[in-house]
């Protein structure tokens, strides 16, 4: 094929020859960026190839092979809209760079935009009655469901994120005069240096789960596979996400800005709903600053309604 005929029906690049054109694009457009914003692009770039090499024999550089990418973002990583707008402004430069050394005729990423930063959090929570539907539909008859609907209350209950399930072992639950507690490693944290207080209806489900795991000793991971070929083996996150969006799909709860993620934004107005303070709300959310909680205590409300009004309201 012609190199015209190429620019025209979407240039198609082998890994080795993908790699090549990254590594130039890195050396010459970020140069002169700062050392956050160019971790940034290569960290954004890096799961663009990871997905390429999967994808190539089908993907080619046109508008619906990069909004087939963000499909993949959206639906498979369900990353967070500013994570999605960020990994494709990446690739709308990359392209641009292509076009820009003879390869592409025009910037198929250009017209593929990121979605909004979101004011609110109000799109990401499940209502008092979708939290019961939600346990309702688990089937805790199993081993598989008794672990699944520890993971959920932990995440529901106690705020945990999919990485701090994953992460969290056994040894990581200490009984204090104050109660439970436990010890988790947050995203881009080191050590597990934070404590999550554990009520009893989370504990309960905790224990349920153990009893019928069988031995296990006080380093093991506080929740492991329970398929024939990784039996005993930490959970990953992929794998976390996928059995909540399960239990999510057959409660009918999977609608766009509910993901697992969800679970841990309930877990504020859940509090806030109770009485919680809000100060002590930020403490356990582990926010930054008291401005991100106070999102969630001006949707508190949201908890309380009736579901079909919610999916009325937010569709305004």
């Amino acid at each position: 094929m012609s190199d015209d005929a190429s620019r025209t029906a979407g240039l198609r690049l082998t890994t080795g020859e993908l790699q090549k054109r990254l590594d130039d694009f890195v050396a010459e457009y970020l140069k002169d960026k700062s050392p956050q914003t160019a971790g940034t692009y290569r960290r954004s770039l890096n799961t663009f190839q990871k997905w390429y090499a999967v994808h190539k024999d089908r993907f080619r550089f046109t508008e619906e092979g990069v909004r087939a990418y963000k499909t993949y973002l959206m639906d498979e990583r369900e990353l967070h809209q500013v994570s999605v707008s960020t990994y494709l402004t990446a690739i709308r430069r990359f392209c641009q760079y292509l076009v820009d050394i003879g390869l592409l005729e025009d910037n198929p990423a250009r017209d593929v935009k990121g979605n909004r930063r979101p004011s609110t959090h109000s799109r990401e929570v499940l209502t008092e009655q979708e939290v019961q539907d939600l346990v309702d539909h688990v089937d805790a008859s199993t081993t598989i469901g008794k672990r699944d609907l520890a993971i959920i209350y932990v995440m529901l209950y106690a705020g945990l994120s999919e990485i701090e399930v994953v992460r969290a072992d056994l040894q990581d639950l200490e009984q204090t005069l104050m109660g439970w507690l436990l010890w988790v490693q947050g995203k881009g944290q080191k050590a597990k240096d934070q404590q999550v207080p554990v009520d009893e209806r989370v504990l309960e489900k905790i224990r349920i789960y153990l009893d019928v795991r069988g031995r296990y000793r006080p380093r093991d991971p506080l929740f492991v596979s329970h398929g024939n070929r990784s039996e005993g083996k930490r959970l990953n996150t992929r794998s976390v996400r996928s059995r909540i969006n399960t239990h999510l799909k057959k409660a009918d709860l999977k609608r766009p800005g509910v993901s697992p993620h969800s679970l841990t934004h309930t877990a504020a107005l859940i509090w806030l709903n109770e009485g919680m303070p809000v100060e002590e709300v930020k403490q356990r959310m582990r926010h930054g600053t008291l401005d991100t909680t106070m999102i969630y205590y001006k949707k508190k409300g949201l908890l309380k309604r009736d579901p079909e009004e919610l999916k009325d309201l937010l569709s305004d």
